[in-house]
């Protein structure tokens, strides 16, 4: 029988299935479910998810805007306790003495004395490791990115002084250069890298002519960019990599584990299909494993890296060149008339 454990963060977990940050945590017959059919380890919903810090600090400023403003004021940031994060802090601890599995917190601040300080908290929660969610949205040409990116490595480089347990960082895509970021908070002492956050973006009902925020799940082809970066990012970083979004298949895991991930997060595989579909996925995996002669994950996890390819350029733009140059060959399939 094919071996699936696998080390994540320095995490040792029974196999590469992980539970992404997602409202299933509010629902505990669900959690058992899902532990039952064999997840490895639960991601605990963004402690900012339920807008209580936001709430509270609209309220703040609102009522105390100019107060206390002066050369020798301590902060200007609100404190645990009026930021009203007990109950998060409470369920996160339930879930951690109820839960057979690892249980990772995440983060979601604001400001940057904030981050040390809910870090420091869910720390104190037993949790056994931390994500934390890098996300800049600017809404002002002034920001520059190269801005933007040191305050994170400096919001990172932080918390991972403050706390003891495993950090990873939870991207976006869109740096100018993701690699070179990445190495960056590899440099600070990352623990691991989830590939890639999923932001909800605005939509419009031209009806009603409002805004409005579509809750959509993840599609079958969204795993492409964490898969490419997988693929570059294996054997040369120190951190594990854990990839996400898409992932909606055993297929789609096997492919993470050929381009290098340690492990995978799934959420809308399980909205969709829900907690069986962890054990479906572990079955078809041991058996592909079978099939293959492998034993472990190690015998084939980042075979097919950009590392362990004898092409060079199997994740470079060449790919797209070589499309171009069978575009005849590949549009026979779509004919236009």
């Amino acid at each position: 029988m094919a071996d699936l454990s696998t080390t994540y963060m320095g995490l040792k977990l029974k196999n590469p299935l992980i539970l992404g940050a997602s409202n299933l945590v509010n629902k505990p017959e669900v959690i058992k479910q899902l532990e039952e059919a064999g997840i490895a380890a639960i991601v605990y919903k963004s402690l900012f998810e339920e807008q209580i810090q936001l709430e509270s600090l609209q309220f703040d400023d609102e009522l105390h805007e100019y107060e206390e403003r002066h050369a020798e004021m301590t902060s200007i940031f609100p404190d645990l306790e009026h930021a009203g994060p007990k109950e998060h802090l409470f369920n996160v601890r339930t879930l951690k003495k109820n839960s057979s599995v690892p249980v990772i917190a995440s983060l979601n601040a604001i400001y940057e004395t904030s981050w040390v300080e809910y870090a420091k908290e869910l720390e104190k929660a037993g949790v056994d490791a931390l994500e934390v969610n890098l996300y800049a949205n600017p809404g002002y040409f002034e920001v520059s990115g190269t801005g933007i990116e040191e305050k994170q490595i400096l919001i990172v480089e932080n918390i991972k002084k403050a706390v003891k347990i495993p950090v990873s960082v939870k991207l976006s895509p869109f740096y100018t250069n993701t690699l070179n970021f990445i190495k960056r908070l590899d440099e600070v002492g990352v623990d691991g890298y989830v590939l890639f956050n999923r932001f909800f973006q605005p939509d419009i009902d031209i009806e009603e002519e409002l805004f409005h925020y579509p809750w959509d799940l993840s599609q079958a082809k969204d795993h492409q960019l964490s898969l490419r970066y997988a693929g570059l990012l294996y054997g040369n970083i120190d951190a594990s990599v854990c990839a996400s979004r898409g992932i909606s298949d055993t297929k789609d895991v096997i492919k993470m584990l050929l381009a290098g991930a340690d492990v995978v997060q799934v959420v809308s595989a399980i909205y969709r299909n829900q907690p069986p579909f962890v054990e479906k996925v572990l079955r078809e995996l041991a058996n592909w494993m079978d099939t293959k002669g492998y034993k472990s994950l190690d015998d084939f996890r980042g075979k097919l890296s950009r590392k362990n390819l004898k092409d060079p350029f199997a994740y470079q733009r060449a790919q797209y060149v070589e499309i171009l140059m069978k575009s005849e060959e590949v549009f026979k399939k779509y004919p236009m008339v």
